[in-house]
Protein backbone atom coordinates (compact mmCIF):
# COMPACT_ATOMS: atom_id res chain seq x y z
CA UNK A 1 0.00 0.00 0.00
CA UNK A 2 1.01 3.63 -0.49
CA UNK A 3 2.79 5.51 2.29
CA UNK A 4 3.37 9.19 3.02
CA UNK A 5 6.68 9.77 4.82
CA UNK A 6 8.47 12.93 5.95
CA UNK A 7 12.17 13.76 6.34
CA UNK A 8 14.42 16.78 6.68
CA UNK A 9 16.55 15.78 3.69
CA UNK A 10 15.74 13.38 0.86
CA UNK A 11 18.80 12.28 -1.12
CA UNK A 12 18.08 10.60 -4.46
CA UNK A 13 21.14 8.56 -5.39
CA UNK A 14 23.74 6.66 -3.39
CA UNK A 15 27.05 7.16 -5.20
CA UNK A 16 30.02 9.11 -3.87
CA UNK A 17 28.12 12.42 -3.94
CA UNK A 18 25.00 11.19 -2.14
CA UNK A 19 26.92 9.19 0.47
CA UNK A 20 29.28 12.11 1.17
CA UNK A 21 26.32 14.42 1.69
CA UNK A 22 24.65 12.00 4.09
CA UNK A 23 27.84 11.72 6.14
CA UNK A 24 28.57 15.47 6.18
CA UNK A 25 25.09 16.56 7.27
CA UNK A 26 24.61 17.12 11.02
CA UNK A 27 23.21 14.04 12.72
CA UNK A 28 20.21 16.02 13.97
CA UNK A 29 18.73 15.76 10.47
CA UNK A 30 16.36 12.94 9.58
CA UNK A 31 17.66 11.75 6.21
CA UNK A 32 16.21 9.39 3.61
CA UNK A 33 18.73 8.01 1.12
CA UNK A 34 17.08 6.39 -1.91
CA UNK A 35 18.83 4.01 -4.29
CA UNK A 36 17.37 2.54 -7.51
CA UNK A 37 18.91 -0.83 -6.70
CA UNK A 38 21.27 -2.02 -3.95
CA UNK A 39 22.81 0.91 -2.09
CA UNK A 40 26.26 0.37 -3.58
CA UNK A 41 25.15 -0.09 -7.21
CA UNK A 42 26.04 2.89 -9.41
CA UNK A 43 28.81 4.49 -11.43
CA UNK A 44 31.03 5.16 -8.39
CA UNK A 45 31.34 1.43 -7.71
CA UNK A 46 32.87 0.87 -11.15
CA UNK A 47 35.25 3.85 -11.23
CA UNK A 48 38.73 2.45 -11.73
CA UNK A 49 41.10 5.41 -12.01
CA UNK A 50 41.13 7.54 -8.86
CA UNK A 51 40.73 10.99 -7.36
CA UNK A 52 42.81 13.92 -8.57
CA UNK A 53 44.52 16.30 -6.14
CA UNK A 54 47.79 18.22 -6.04
CA UNK A 55 49.58 16.11 -3.43
CA UNK A 56 53.07 15.73 -4.87
CA UNK A 57 55.78 18.22 -3.87
CA UNK A 58 56.51 18.97 -7.54
CA UNK A 59 52.83 19.62 -8.25
CA UNK A 60 50.65 22.62 -7.33
CA UNK A 61 47.05 23.73 -7.13
CA UNK A 62 47.76 26.27 -9.87
CA UNK A 63 49.02 23.53 -12.20
CA UNK A 64 45.92 21.41 -11.51
CA UNK A 65 43.73 24.43 -12.24
CA UNK A 66 45.59 25.16 -15.48
CA UNK A 67 45.26 21.55 -16.68
CA UNK A 68 41.52 21.50 -15.88
CA UNK A 69 40.89 24.76 -17.71
CA UNK A 70 42.87 23.51 -20.70
CA UNK A 71 40.93 20.22 -20.85
CA UNK A 72 37.64 22.13 -20.57
CA UNK A 73 38.36 23.90 -23.87
CA UNK A 74 37.45 27.40 -22.73
CA UNK A 75 34.09 26.61 -21.11
CA UNK A 76 35.06 25.86 -17.51
CA UNK A 77 33.94 28.38 -14.92
CA UNK A 78 37.22 29.51 -13.30
CA UNK A 79 35.47 30.05 -9.95
CA UNK A 80 34.23 26.48 -9.85
CA UNK A 81 37.59 25.07 -10.99
CA UNK A 82 39.52 26.95 -8.33
CA UNK A 83 37.04 26.03 -5.61
CA UNK A 84 37.08 22.31 -6.40
CA UNK A 85 40.83 22.01 -6.99
CA UNK A 86 41.69 23.91 -3.81
CA UNK A 87 39.51 21.44 -1.90
CA UNK A 88 41.39 18.49 -3.42
CA UNK A 89 43.96 17.72 -0.71
CA UNK A 90 41.39 18.18 2.09
CA UNK A 91 38.97 15.89 0.26
CA UNK A 92 41.59 13.15 0.09
CA UNK A 93 42.33 13.59 3.77
CA UNK A 94 38.60 13.38 4.54
CA UNK A 95 38.28 10.12 2.59
CA UNK A 96 41.30 8.67 4.40
CA UNK A 97 39.76 9.70 7.73
CA UNK A 98 36.59 7.81 6.77
CA UNK A 99 38.69 4.67 6.30
CA UNK A 100 39.31 4.66 2.54
CA UNK A 101 42.56 2.78 1.83
CA UNK A 102 44.52 4.26 -1.05
CA UNK A 103 47.52 2.51 -2.58
CA UNK A 104 50.80 3.41 -0.91
CA UNK A 105 54.00 4.29 -2.75
CA UNK A 106 56.37 1.73 -1.28
CA UNK A 107 59.28 2.95 -3.41
CA UNK A 108 59.13 6.44 -1.88
CA UNK A 109 61.42 7.57 0.92
CA UNK A 110 58.31 8.89 2.63
CA UNK A 111 56.66 5.96 4.41
CA UNK A 112 53.34 7.80 4.44
CA UNK A 113 53.29 8.64 0.73
CA UNK A 114 50.53 7.44 -1.58
CA UNK A 115 51.15 6.18 -5.08
CA UNK A 116 50.12 8.78 -7.64
CA UNK A 117 49.37 7.90 -11.23
CA UNK A 118 48.90 10.17 -14.23
CA UNK A 119 45.97 10.28 -16.62
CA UNK A 120 45.02 12.16 -19.78
CA UNK A 121 45.20 15.96 -19.54
CA UNK A 122 47.25 15.96 -16.32
CA UNK A 123 50.74 17.43 -16.48
CA UNK A 124 51.74 15.74 -13.20
CA UNK A 125 51.15 12.52 -11.34
CA UNK A 126 48.26 13.60 -9.13
CA UNK A 127 45.72 10.76 -9.17
CA UNK A 128 45.51 8.94 -5.85
CA UNK A 129 43.95 5.50 -6.22
CA UNK A 130 43.16 2.16 -4.62
CA UNK A 131 44.83 -0.16 -7.12
CA UNK A 132 42.42 -0.15 -10.10
CA UNK A 133 39.21 -0.33 -8.04
CA UNK A 134 39.16 3.13 -6.45
CA UNK A 135 35.43 3.60 -6.85
CA UNK A 136 34.65 0.31 -5.16
CA UNK A 137 36.88 1.19 -2.21
CA UNK A 138 35.24 4.61 -1.78
CA UNK A 139 31.69 3.37 -2.31
CA UNK A 140 31.85 0.39 0.03
CA UNK A 141 33.66 2.34 2.76
CA UNK A 142 31.18 5.24 2.74
CA UNK A 143 28.23 2.85 2.41
CA UNK A 144 29.23 1.04 5.59
CA UNK A 145 29.42 4.34 7.48
CA UNK A 146 26.03 5.51 6.19
CA UNK A 147 24.36 2.23 7.18
CA UNK A 148 25.67 2.76 10.72
CA UNK A 149 24.04 6.20 10.99
CA UNK A 150 20.83 6.00 13.03
CA UNK A 151 19.50 9.23 11.47
CA UNK A 152 19.67 7.83 7.92
CA UNK A 153 16.85 5.70 6.50
CA UNK A 154 18.09 3.68 3.52
CA UNK A 155 15.49 3.09 0.81
CA UNK A 156 16.94 0.50 -1.56
CA UNK A 157 15.10 -0.57 -4.73
CA UNK A 158 13.30 2.79 -4.83
CA UNK A 159 13.30 4.81 -8.06
CA UNK A 160 12.19 8.44 -8.12
CA UNK A 161 9.17 9.04 -10.35
CA UNK A 162 9.08 12.82 -10.15
CA UNK A 163 9.56 15.78 -7.83
CA UNK A 164 6.75 17.27 -5.76
CA UNK A 165 6.82 21.01 -6.42
CA UNK A 166 4.78 23.92 -5.14
CA UNK A 167 3.32 24.29 -8.62
CA UNK A 168 1.90 20.76 -8.46
CA UNK A 169 0.39 21.54 -5.06
CA UNK A 170 -1.18 24.79 -6.25
CA UNK A 171 1.05 26.91 -4.01
CA UNK A 172 2.32 30.32 -5.10
CA UNK A 173 5.79 30.31 -3.52
CA UNK A 174 8.10 28.13 -5.63
CA UNK A 175 9.83 25.30 -3.82
CA UNK A 176 10.54 21.59 -4.01
CA UNK A 177 8.65 19.73 -1.29
CA UNK A 178 9.65 16.12 -1.92
CA UNK A 179 9.34 13.34 -4.46
CA UNK A 180 7.28 10.34 -5.48
CA UNK A 181 9.23 7.07 -5.19
CA UNK A 182 8.31 3.73 -6.77
CA UNK A 183 9.17 0.73 -4.60
CA UNK A 184 10.36 -1.70 -7.26
CA UNK A 185 9.63 -4.69 -5.00
CA UNK A 186 5.98 -3.89 -4.28
CA UNK A 187 5.28 -1.62 -7.29
CA UNK A 188 3.67 0.91 -4.92
CA UNK A 189 4.39 4.63 -5.29
CA UNK A 190 5.15 6.38 -2.00
CA UNK A 191 4.91 10.10 -1.27
CA UNK A 192 8.06 11.44 0.42
CA UNK A 193 7.97 14.96 1.85
CA UNK A 194 11.24 16.76 2.65
CA UNK A 195 12.52 20.22 3.53
CA UNK A 196 15.42 19.69 1.15
CA UNK A 197 15.69 17.34 -1.85
CA UNK A 198 19.06 16.49 -3.38
CA UNK A 199 19.50 15.00 -6.85
CA UNK A 200 22.58 12.75 -6.84
CA UNK A 201 21.34 10.29 -9.46
CA UNK A 202 24.40 10.26 -11.72
CA UNK A 203 24.63 10.80 -15.47
CA UNK A 204 22.70 9.84 -18.58
CA UNK A 205 25.08 7.68 -20.56
CA UNK A 206 22.62 4.84 -20.99
CA UNK A 207 21.07 7.07 -23.66
CA UNK A 208 23.74 5.56 -25.94
CA UNK A 209 23.92 2.05 -27.32
CA UNK A 210 27.45 1.47 -25.98
CA UNK A 211 28.37 2.78 -22.54
CA UNK A 212 30.77 2.02 -19.72
CA UNK A 213 28.09 2.92 -17.18
CA UNK A 214 25.82 0.62 -15.19
CA UNK A 215 22.12 0.37 -16.04
CA UNK A 216 21.25 3.02 -13.46
CA UNK A 217 22.71 5.91 -15.53
CA UNK A 218 19.42 6.97 -17.07
CA UNK A 219 19.48 10.74 -16.53
CA UNK A 220 16.73 10.69 -13.90
CA UNK A 221 17.87 13.71 -11.91
CA UNK A 222 18.49 15.89 -14.97
CA UNK A 223 15.07 15.06 -16.44
CA UNK A 224 13.27 15.66 -13.13
CA UNK A 225 15.05 18.98 -12.61
CA UNK A 226 14.06 20.09 -16.12
CA UNK A 227 10.42 19.15 -15.60
CA UNK A 228 10.49 21.04 -12.29
CA UNK A 229 11.59 24.23 -14.05
CA UNK A 230 15.37 24.17 -13.62
CA UNK A 231 17.82 25.19 -16.31
CA UNK A 232 20.28 22.67 -17.70
CA UNK A 233 23.64 23.47 -19.26
CA UNK A 234 26.16 22.00 -21.73
CA UNK A 235 24.29 18.78 -22.45
CA UNK A 236 26.00 18.48 -25.84
CA UNK A 237 29.22 17.51 -24.08
CA UNK A 238 28.87 13.77 -23.54
CA UNK A 239 32.25 12.21 -22.91
CA UNK A 240 33.17 8.97 -24.64
CA UNK A 241 35.84 6.95 -22.88
CA UNK A 242 38.44 6.02 -25.50
CA UNK A 243 39.21 2.51 -24.28
CA UNK A 244 36.62 -0.09 -23.41
CA UNK A 245 37.31 -3.77 -23.92
CA UNK A 246 35.89 -4.91 -27.24
CA UNK A 247 34.30 -8.28 -26.58
CA UNK A 248 30.66 -9.38 -27.03
CA UNK A 249 30.42 -10.70 -23.48
CA UNK A 250 32.27 -7.85 -21.74
CA UNK A 251 29.42 -5.31 -21.86
CA UNK A 252 31.91 -2.50 -22.55
CA UNK A 253 34.25 -3.24 -19.65
CA UNK A 254 36.32 -0.11 -19.02
CA UNK A 255 40.07 -0.20 -19.48
CA UNK A 256 41.32 2.55 -17.16
CA UNK A 257 43.07 5.58 -18.60
CA UNK A 258 45.82 4.79 -16.10
CA UNK A 259 46.91 1.96 -18.43
CA UNK A 260 47.91 4.63 -20.95
CA UNK A 261 49.27 6.72 -18.10
CA UNK A 262 51.67 3.91 -17.28
CA UNK A 263 52.88 3.53 -20.86
CA UNK A 264 50.13 1.76 -22.79
CA UNK A 265 50.19 2.50 -26.55
CA UNK A 266 47.27 2.68 -28.94
CA UNK A 267 47.79 0.72 -32.16
CA UNK A 268 45.94 0.06 -35.38
CA UNK A 269 44.85 -3.55 -35.94
CA UNK A 270 48.10 -4.13 -37.86
CA UNK A 271 50.16 -2.92 -34.90
CA UNK A 272 50.96 0.59 -36.17
CA UNK A 273 50.92 3.47 -33.63
CA UNK A 274 48.71 6.39 -34.65
CA UNK A 275 48.20 8.90 -31.80
CA UNK A 276 51.27 10.93 -32.85
CA UNK A 277 49.29 12.01 -35.94
CA UNK A 278 46.60 13.69 -33.81
CA UNK A 279 48.31 15.28 -30.80
CA UNK A 280 51.84 15.85 -29.52
CA UNK A 281 50.76 14.41 -26.16
CA UNK A 282 49.86 11.18 -27.96
CA UNK A 283 48.17 8.74 -25.54
CA UNK A 284 48.13 11.39 -22.81
CA UNK A 285 45.96 13.83 -24.77
CA UNK A 286 42.54 14.63 -23.23
CA UNK A 287 39.85 12.04 -23.74
CA UNK A 288 37.92 13.91 -26.43
CA UNK A 289 41.00 14.01 -28.66
CA UNK A 290 41.87 10.36 -28.07
CA UNK A 291 38.27 9.17 -28.62
CA UNK A 292 37.95 11.12 -31.89
CA UNK A 293 41.31 9.81 -33.08
CA UNK A 294 40.20 6.23 -32.47
CA UNK A 295 36.81 6.90 -34.09
CA UNK A 296 38.55 8.42 -37.12
CA UNK A 297 40.88 5.46 -37.59
CA UNK A 298 38.09 2.92 -37.12
CA UNK A 299 35.93 4.63 -39.75
CA UNK A 300 38.87 5.11 -42.11
CA UNK A 301 39.78 1.44 -41.94
CA UNK A 302 36.28 0.04 -41.52
CA UNK A 303 37.49 -1.61 -38.32
CA UNK A 304 35.35 -2.34 -35.28
CA UNK A 305 38.20 -1.74 -32.81
CA UNK A 306 41.81 -0.66 -32.29
CA UNK A 307 44.43 -2.13 -29.96
CA UNK A 308 45.92 -1.09 -26.61
CA UNK A 309 49.33 -2.51 -25.79
CA UNK A 310 51.19 -2.43 -22.48
CA UNK A 311 52.85 -5.81 -22.91
CA UNK A 312 56.28 -4.13 -23.10
CA UNK A 313 56.01 -3.69 -19.31
CA UNK A 314 56.97 -6.55 -16.98
CA UNK A 315 54.16 -8.93 -16.15
CA UNK A 316 54.58 -8.30 -12.43
CA UNK A 317 54.23 -4.54 -13.03
CA UNK A 318 50.94 -5.03 -14.90
CA UNK A 319 49.55 -7.44 -12.31
CA UNK A 320 50.48 -5.14 -9.42
CA UNK A 321 49.15 -1.94 -11.00
CA UNK A 322 46.05 -3.35 -12.71
CA UNK A 323 45.07 -6.56 -10.91
CA UNK A 324 41.35 -6.30 -11.63
CA UNK A 325 41.72 -5.27 -15.27
CA UNK A 326 44.35 -7.96 -15.86
CA UNK A 327 42.15 -10.68 -14.35
CA UNK A 328 39.04 -9.53 -16.22
CA UNK A 329 40.85 -9.42 -19.57
CA UNK A 330 42.30 -12.85 -18.88
CA UNK A 331 38.79 -14.20 -18.29
CA UNK A 332 37.93 -13.11 -21.85
CA UNK A 333 41.04 -14.71 -23.29
CA UNK A 334 43.37 -11.69 -23.43
CA UNK A 335 46.67 -11.61 -21.53
CA UNK A 336 47.73 -7.96 -21.25
CA UNK A 337 51.28 -9.07 -20.44
CA UNK A 338 51.60 -11.08 -23.63
CA UNK A 339 50.09 -8.79 -26.26
CA UNK A 340 47.64 -5.99 -27.11
CA UNK A 341 43.94 -6.06 -26.24
CA UNK A 342 41.09 -4.82 -28.50
CA UNK A 343 39.41 -1.57 -27.40
CA UNK A 344 36.63 0.74 -28.62
CA UNK A 345 35.18 4.08 -27.36
CA UNK A 346 31.91 4.10 -25.37
CA UNK A 347 29.75 6.76 -23.69
CA UNK A 348 31.22 7.41 -20.29
CA UNK A 349 30.43 10.74 -18.60
CA UNK A 350 27.80 13.47 -18.75
CA UNK A 351 29.66 16.78 -18.55
CA UNK A 352 26.47 18.86 -18.55
CA UNK A 353 23.53 18.70 -16.19
CA UNK A 354 21.22 20.69 -13.96
CA UNK A 355 22.73 24.14 -13.50
CA UNK A 356 23.90 24.81 -9.93
CA UNK A 357 25.98 27.25 -7.96
CA UNK A 358 28.96 26.43 -5.76
CA UNK A 359 26.63 25.26 -3.00
CA UNK A 360 24.85 22.73 -5.21
CA UNK A 361 21.66 24.80 -5.37
CA UNK A 362 19.49 24.61 -8.49
CA UNK A 363 17.03 27.26 -9.69
CA UNK A 364 14.23 25.79 -7.56
CA UNK A 365 14.42 26.59 -3.82
CA UNK A 366 14.81 23.46 -1.72
CA UNK A 367 16.29 21.46 -4.62
CA UNK A 368 20.00 20.64 -4.94
CA UNK A 369 21.97 18.71 -7.57
CA UNK A 370 25.43 17.23 -6.95
CA UNK A 371 27.81 14.85 -8.69
CA UNK A 372 27.32 13.91 -12.33
CA UNK A 373 23.71 15.13 -12.25
CA UNK A 374 24.88 18.73 -11.87
CA UNK A 375 26.60 21.24 -14.11
CA UNK A 376 28.83 23.18 -11.71
CA UNK A 377 31.17 24.73 -14.28
CA UNK A 378 34.06 22.43 -13.36
CA UNK A 379 34.17 20.34 -16.53
CA UNK A 380 33.35 22.84 -19.29
CA UNK A 381 33.47 21.20 -22.70
CA UNK A 382 35.40 18.15 -21.53
CA UNK A 383 35.98 16.46 -18.18
CA UNK A 384 39.58 15.86 -17.21
CA UNK A 385 40.20 12.37 -15.86
CA UNK A 386 39.60 11.76 -12.14
CA UNK A 387 38.16 15.22 -11.47
CA UNK A 388 34.69 13.66 -11.20
CA UNK A 389 35.09 11.74 -7.95
CA UNK A 390 36.71 14.84 -6.49
CA UNK A 391 33.69 16.89 -7.57
CA UNK A 392 31.37 14.42 -5.80
CA UNK A 393 33.22 14.80 -2.49
CA UNK A 394 33.56 18.58 -2.73
CA UNK A 395 29.93 19.30 -3.62
CA UNK A 396 28.53 16.67 -1.27
CA UNK A 397 30.20 18.62 1.50
CA UNK A 398 29.22 22.03 0.03
CA UNK A 399 25.53 21.08 -0.16
CA UNK A 400 25.67 19.77 3.42
CA UNK A 401 27.07 23.11 4.60
CA UNK A 402 24.37 25.05 2.75
CA UNK A 403 21.55 22.88 4.07
CA UNK A 404 22.91 23.25 7.61
CA UNK A 405 23.11 27.04 7.14
CA UNK A 406 19.48 27.20 5.98
CA UNK A 407 18.18 26.86 9.55
CA UNK A 408 16.34 23.68 8.54
CA UNK A 409 14.23 25.39 5.86
CA UNK A 410 10.42 25.58 5.69
CA UNK A 411 8.40 22.50 6.45
CA UNK A 412 6.57 20.96 3.51
CA UNK A 413 2.76 21.22 3.41
CA UNK A 414 1.02 18.60 5.53
CA UNK A 415 -1.38 17.60 2.79
CA UNK A 416 0.95 16.41 0.05
CA UNK A 417 -0.81 15.01 -2.99
CA UNK A 418 -0.69 11.24 -3.01
CA UNK A 419 0.12 9.39 -6.20
CA UNK A 420 -3.11 8.88 -8.16
CA UNK A 421 -3.53 5.53 -9.95
CA UNK A 422 -7.32 5.61 -10.08
CA UNK A 423 -7.48 6.08 -13.86
CA UNK A 424 -4.66 3.85 -15.07
CA UNK A 425 -4.47 0.14 -15.89
CA UNK A 426 -1.74 -2.47 -16.18
CA UNK A 427 -0.09 -2.34 -19.56
CA UNK A 428 -0.73 -5.11 -22.04
CA UNK A 429 1.87 -3.71 -24.46
CA UNK A 430 5.25 -3.84 -22.71
CA UNK A 431 6.79 -4.27 -26.17
CA UNK A 432 6.21 -0.53 -26.65
CA UNK A 433 8.65 0.24 -23.86
CA UNK A 434 11.31 -2.24 -24.99
CA UNK A 435 11.05 -1.20 -28.64
CA UNK A 436 11.27 2.53 -27.90
CA UNK A 437 14.18 1.90 -25.54
CA UNK A 438 16.11 0.16 -28.30
CA UNK A 439 15.23 2.75 -30.94
CA UNK A 440 16.34 5.63 -28.70
CA UNK A 441 19.77 4.19 -27.93
CA UNK A 442 20.40 3.23 -31.55
CA UNK A 443 19.60 6.61 -33.11
CA UNK A 444 21.51 8.47 -30.39
CA UNK A 445 24.57 6.34 -31.13
CA UNK A 446 24.24 6.76 -34.91
CA UNK A 447 23.24 10.44 -35.06
CA UNK A 448 24.48 12.11 -31.85
CA UNK A 449 27.73 10.23 -31.21
CA UNK A 450 31.39 11.22 -31.30
CA UNK A 451 31.08 12.94 -34.71
CA UNK A 452 27.87 14.81 -35.63
CA UNK A 453 26.27 16.70 -38.52
CA UNK A 454 23.29 19.05 -38.77
CA UNK A 455 21.35 16.51 -40.80
CA UNK A 456 21.92 13.75 -38.25
CA UNK A 457 20.94 16.02 -35.37
CA UNK A 458 17.69 17.10 -37.04
CA UNK A 459 16.79 13.48 -37.72
CA UNK A 460 17.51 12.60 -34.11
CA UNK A 461 15.41 15.52 -32.82
CA UNK A 462 12.35 14.51 -34.82
CA UNK A 463 12.62 10.94 -33.54
CA UNK A 464 13.12 12.08 -29.93
CA UNK A 465 10.05 14.33 -30.08
CA UNK A 466 7.94 11.53 -31.54
CA UNK A 467 9.12 9.11 -28.86
CA UNK A 468 8.42 11.64 -26.10
CA UNK A 469 4.86 12.06 -27.35
CA UNK A 470 4.31 8.28 -27.41
CA UNK A 471 5.89 7.81 -23.99
CA UNK A 472 3.88 10.59 -22.32
CA UNK A 473 0.68 9.08 -23.73
CA UNK A 474 1.71 5.66 -22.45
CA UNK A 475 2.77 7.18 -19.09
CA UNK A 476 -0.65 8.79 -18.64
CA UNK A 477 -2.66 5.64 -19.31
CA UNK A 478 -0.79 2.75 -17.75
CA UNK A 479 0.59 1.88 -14.33
CA UNK A 480 4.24 2.91 -14.20
CA UNK A 481 7.22 0.58 -14.03
CA UNK A 482 10.92 1.20 -13.45
CA UNK A 483 11.65 0.66 -17.14
CA UNK A 484 9.02 3.20 -18.17
CA UNK A 485 10.36 5.82 -15.71
CA UNK A 486 13.88 5.40 -17.04
CA UNK A 487 12.75 5.46 -20.67
CA UNK A 488 10.77 8.66 -20.06
CA UNK A 489 13.79 10.32 -18.42
CA UNK A 490 16.30 9.13 -21.00
CA UNK A 491 14.17 10.36 -23.89
CA UNK A 492 13.79 13.77 -22.25
CA UNK A 493 17.56 13.97 -21.71
CA UNK A 494 18.19 12.82 -25.29
CA UNK A 495 16.14 15.75 -26.54
CA UNK A 496 18.14 18.13 -24.31
CA UNK A 497 21.41 16.72 -25.68
CA UNK A 498 20.24 17.14 -29.27
CA UNK A 499 18.89 20.67 -28.72
CA UNK A 500 22.17 21.71 -27.08
CA UNK A 501 24.20 20.20 -29.93
CA UNK A 502 22.10 22.01 -32.54
CA UNK A 503 22.68 25.35 -30.79
CA UNK A 504 26.48 25.04 -30.84
CA UNK A 505 27.76 26.28 -34.20
CA UNK A 506 31.35 25.16 -33.73
CA UNK A 507 33.41 22.15 -32.71
CA UNK A 508 34.68 22.42 -29.16
CA UNK A 509 35.76 19.83 -26.62
CA UNK A 510 33.53 16.77 -26.77
CA UNK A 511 31.20 18.28 -29.37
CA UNK A 512 32.53 17.73 -32.89
CA UNK A 513 30.44 18.45 -35.97
CA UNK A 514 31.45 18.11 -39.62
CA UNK A 515 29.36 21.19 -40.46
CA UNK A 516 31.40 23.41 -38.12
CA UNK A 517 34.74 21.59 -37.75
CA UNK A 518 36.66 24.54 -36.28
CA UNK A 519 36.53 26.31 -32.92
CA UNK A 520 34.69 29.64 -33.07
CA UNK A 521 37.47 32.08 -32.21
CA UNK A 522 35.49 35.15 -33.28
CA UNK A 523 33.25 35.13 -30.21
CA UNK A 524 34.00 34.47 -26.55
CA UNK A 525 33.10 30.90 -25.55
CA UNK A 526 29.64 30.52 -24.04
CA UNK A 527 28.00 27.63 -22.25
CA UNK A 528 24.79 26.28 -23.77
CA UNK A 529 22.03 26.97 -21.26
CA UNK A 530 18.54 25.59 -21.97
CA UNK A 531 15.63 27.27 -20.19
CA UNK A 532 12.43 25.27 -19.51
CA UNK A 533 9.00 26.88 -20.12
CA UNK A 534 8.25 27.00 -16.38
CA UNK A 535 11.59 28.54 -15.38
CA UNK A 536 10.41 32.08 -14.53
CA UNK A 537 8.10 30.92 -11.75
CA UNK A 538 10.84 28.89 -10.05
CA UNK A 539 13.93 31.04 -10.40
CA UNK A 540 15.98 31.80 -7.29
CA UNK A 541 19.13 33.88 -6.97
CA UNK A 542 21.94 31.34 -6.92
CA UNK A 543 24.95 32.16 -4.77
CA UNK A 544 28.35 32.04 -6.43
CA UNK A 545 30.23 32.94 -3.28
CA UNK A 546 32.60 30.28 -1.99
CA UNK A 547 30.78 28.29 0.74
Amino acid sequence: MQQTLSYDVLILGSGAAGLTLALCLPERYRIALASKGPLSEGSTLYAQGGVSAALDKTDSVESHIEDTLDAGAGLCDPRAVRYVVEQGPNSIRWLIAQGVHFTRDYESNDSGAYHLTREGGHSHRRVVHADDVTGREIETTLEKLVRARTNVTVLEQHIAVDLITAAKLGLSEPRCHGAYLLDRRTQHVHTIGARHVVLATGGANKVYLYTTNPDSSSGDGIAMAWRAGCRVANMEFMQFHPTCLFHPAAKSFLISEAVRGEGGKLLLPDGTPFMHKFDTREEMAPRDIVARAIDHEMKRLGSDHVLLDISHKPKTFIQEHFPTIYARCLSYGYDMAEGPIPVVPAAHYTCGGALTDLRGRTDLPGLYAIGETAYTGLHGANRMASNSLLECIVFGNAAALDIADANDGPQHPRDLLKWDESRVTDSDEEVVVSHNWSELRHFMWDYVGIVRTNKRLKRALSRAELLLHEIEEYYGNFRITGDLIELRNLTQVAKLIIQSAIQRKESRGLHYTLDYPEVDNQNSPQSTVLVPPNFAANHQAVNWEIP
